[in-house]
């Protein structure tokens, strides 16, 4: 367990560059325990002073505007307060914000940008775990795996016999991917063994970067025309908003497969639904959605052809224990004047998660 003060005791902590910074923690002792180790903690108590959120809640917006004041840098995770102009009106020293998970959009605000304060996070940590979850449920899909171990868990060992369904390789296929930030770049490292061939859309990506990757980069009705397995991995924006549609999933292979572990409202569910129920495309699996959680009433837990997780791609436990630390190390730079390596820019957010 964590051994936490009084809000207002702070952990005093050595100089760094003549100065002592002052660091504010918002993220709640549970989840705190979740993503750091008594290391990293040890690592910011030695150059900072190191103020705890104490209680096992968020802060709310006041608590946040009433602690902030005096602070050099901020340590958010999920679920944090937003950064408003109320916020900021009292952080008279604020250089730089850590969000300990991934997206920042629901907590730094457009002000915090041009105030100049500087933004980083964890996401690209959380990338990686990510992307290799898409790659197992590819290959849950194409070679029906969580079929068969429920089977076998029902004692079943004729389950094959009894099912007519065909399976596949990975090794050789078409792979089209949607969006082309951290995730599925880190995807595509994990897939080249597999000596498949990779498409990409992605129109805020340029060219010559996909190639660079050893991908194709083509437009959206070519990917899924020609590929074998369709994964998503484009943010939610008014643009991406329901982008695979009816028009867009009857484009794609009946023999192919649709992965999302990005946003639930990238693809339209009615119309995938009715794509699954009548066999436009083989299958999905889908690891996020429109609703969540999943209502209970959904149509989606009925069918045979799509595997279902609840929103779990993300982080795994070990990662999650790793979070903390990379915001850590990234102060560590930005206070002894080095590169960051995982800097928000705010160009950016309109087309990322």
């Amino acid at each position: 367990m964590i051994n936490f003060h009084n809000l207002s005791v702070c952990v005093r902590a050595t100089v760094l560059g003549g100065e002592k910074i002052k660091v504010l923690v918002t993220v709640p002792k549970p989840l705190l325990e979740e993503i750091s180790k008594p290391e990293d903690r040890a690592r910011l108590e030695r150059f900072a002073e190191v103020v705890y959120n104490d209680k096992d809640r968020n802060l709310t917006q006041e608590e946040l505007r009433e602690m902030i004041r005096g602070v050099d840098a901020c340590i958010t995770g999920w679920g944090s307060p937003r950064f408003t102009k109320e916020v900021l009106d009292n952080a008279d020293k604020l250089k730089i914000i850590g969000h300990a998970a991934g997206s920042v959009k629901p907590y730094v605000t457009e002000e915090v940008f041009k105030r100049g304060v500087v933004v980083v996070n964890a996401a690209d940590a959380i990338a990686i775990s990510v992307a290799e979850f898409t790659l197992a449920m590819i290959l849950n899909c194409l070679r029906r795996i969580p079929d068969f171990i429920h089977a076998m868990k029902n004692k079943n060992w004729d389950f094959r016999k009894q099912h007519k369904f065909f399976t596949y390789d990975l090794r050789g296929k078409c792979i089209g991917v949607v969006g082309f930030g951290r995730i599925a770049r880190y995807l595509v490292d994990l897939l080249k063994p597999f000596e498949v061939e990779i498409l990409v859309y992605d129109p805020h990506v340029p060219a010559d970067t996909i190639h660079s990757f050893g991908c194709k980069a083509v437009d959206l009705d070519t990917l899924l025309k020609e590929s074998d397995v369709v994964t998503i991995h484009a943010a939610l924006t008014e643009e991406t908003h329901h982008m695979i549609g009816e028009r867009e999933l009857r484009l794609m292979k009946r023999t192919a497969y649709l992965i999302n572990t990005a946003r639930g409202a990238v693809i339209d569910e009615k119309a995938l639904l009715k794509a699954l129920k009548e066999g436009w495309i083989a299958g999905a699996a889908l690891d996020v959605f429109e609703k969540e959680p999943l209502p209970k009433e959904s149509e989606l837990y009925e069918l045979e052809n799509v595997y279902l997780t609840p929103h779990i791609a993300g982080p795994s436990d070990e990662r999650r224990h790793s979070l903390f630390g990379v915001i850590v190390e990234e102060f560590e730079r930005f206070f002894t004047g080095r590169s960051l390596r995982y800097k928000v820019e705010p160009e950016t957010l309109k087309f990322r998660a």
